[in-house]
């Protein structure tokens, strides 16, 4: 089965139908993000690659007929048109790392209505999934204030493959690493862990566990150390530490309890036994409301361990996002629907420093000292250019964040940023207004132009 098939069921009904009608003229879809989740001061684009691994692959098999025939309940024969079905089409879309705002496009896809009505469902969940995700992970990085982050996540996501995508997404915002064995292999991330309380629950003590996980591992270890009393077992720690001598790049773990209090005890019993450079981890509930409020108190933590609440993004774990047809055979469409309007015609998105994002029509000129934020990474069913990595991804994360003003950025009641709307795309969407609802252009037998 491939993953044509992973989409919602009307997807289908409405392509066969397209296609039947002979309606397969040039359709641009926009997918963007209709408001921030409460608590979000901005969002940071994610998903990107995977769906143009997805595009440059799609083609509908006669695996897939059948599925979607045994579905509806009719003979494959009804849904031959759909047979052989690919993706041959234009995308232009912000690249991955960029923040982005409410309502500004995070891809636009313009090919033949059939295949891009196919695409839809799996584009939205890809971007909207990964880009929540992705969000929700720089906020931890900028609690943390400079502290490393790691990605403890992968038994708590969705699913595996969600977990490798928070997995990703933490490595696209600078997270220092990630328990997700798989994910730091294939995406060149530094694997991070300890070891379990099972672990230190099947040797008869603490002392014996450490012991024994120091011998088989010769680099750095970290030992858990609250699995009975966290003091007793910071000393313990401390105790088998110095005596293997094996100070440097070791750590503590800490992962209940009050983390605070807790790491200033363990704290002044490392350096009670001269193992200074011995660091202190926590993990246990922690996003971007716990760190910030640890490193706000100056509680001496070297690596905070995220894992449950940033890998699900557990306060906004979804987007209102959309994927809406906004022009169909040179002709710009609109929704009217109360509270879903949408704005007609291809998108652009231009961005100077320290103003406002300017929502506009794809084609009008970029303003002086303006970049244009949707890129063209797609023709004709392929990439123009080879895959983006996370490091590229990164460096515009980095760039971006940093010029948000502190109001967008805090973590607390954060204020997001609106883009404005050009004239001429002000101008267009009142056109098209007044011809759905005057009905004087249809029968005038006209359509407005861009203005």
């Amino acid at each position: 089965m491939s993953d044509v098939t992973t989409t919602d069921l009307y997807e289908v009904t409405m392509a066969l139908s397209y296609l039947e009608e002979g309606m397969e003229g040039p359709a641009t879809f926009s997918l963007f993000v209709r408001k921030l989740p409460p608590g979000r001061g901005f969002l940071v684009s994610a998903g990107l690659e995977p769906a143009l691994d997805y595009l440059s692959g799609f083609r509908v098999t006669s695996g897939d007929v059948r599925r979607f025939a045994a579905a509806l309940h009719r003979d494959v024969e009804d849904l031959a048109p759909l047979l052989g079905l690919a993706f041959r089409g234009e995308v232009r879309a912000v690249p991955e790392g960029r923040v982005v705002h409410a309502g500004e496009p995070l891809l636009e896809v313009t090919a033949p209505l059939p295949q891009a009505q196919l695409a839809e469902t799996y584009l939205l969940l890809l971007l909207s999934h990964q880009t929540a995700v992705a969000s929700k992970a720089a906020r931890c990085v900028l609690a943390a204030a400079g502290h490393p982050v790691v990605d403890f996540s992968l038994r708590r996501t969705h699913g595996p493959h969600a977990g490798f995508q928070a997995a990703r997404a933490g490595g696209m915002v600078g997270f220092a690493g990630t328990s997700n064995v798989a994910a730091a292999v294939r995406l060149g991330l530094t694997a991070s862990g300890t070891m379990a309380h099972s672990y230190v629950e099947a040797f008869p003590d603490e002392e014996a566990a450490f012991r024994a996980f120091a011998r088989a591992h010769p680099g750095p270890v970290t030992f858990l150390v609250d699995t009975y009393d966290t003091e007793r077992g910071v000393a313990t720690a401390a105790r088998v530490l110095r005596d293997l001598r094996r100070g440097p790049g070791c750590g503590v773990r800490l992962d209940s309890g009050d983390l605070g209090a807790l790491s200033r005890r363990a704290r002044a019993i490392l350096d009670e036994a001269g193992l200074e450079d011995v660091r202190i981890i926590v993990s246990g509930g922690l996003d971007e409301y716990g760190v910030e409020s640890l490193v706000r108190e100056g509680a001496p933590i070297d690596v905070y361990a995220v894992g449950t609440k940033a890998g699900t993004s557990a306060d906004a774990p979804y987007l209102d996002s959309a994927y809406k047809l906004v022009e169909y055979d040179g002709r710009p469409v609109m929704k009217l629907s109360s509270a879903k309007v949408t704005a007609p015609g291809r998108k652009q998105v231009f961005r100077t420093p320290g103003e406002p994002d300017v929502l506009a029509l794809w084609d009008e000129p970029c303003p002086a000292g303006a970049e244009p934020l949707l890129r063209t990474v797609m023709r004709a069913g392929r990439r123009i250019g080879p895959p983006d990595d996370l490091a590229a991804a990164r460096a515009r994360f980095v760039a971006d964040v940093t010029s948000l003003p502190a109001s967008a950025r805090r973590v607390h009641a954060p204020e997001p940023l609106t883009p404005r709307v050009s004239p001429r795309l002000t101008a267009l969407t009142a056109a098209v207004r007044d011809r759905l609802t005057t009905g004087t252009a249809a029968r005038a037998g006209t359509s407005p132009r861009t203005p």
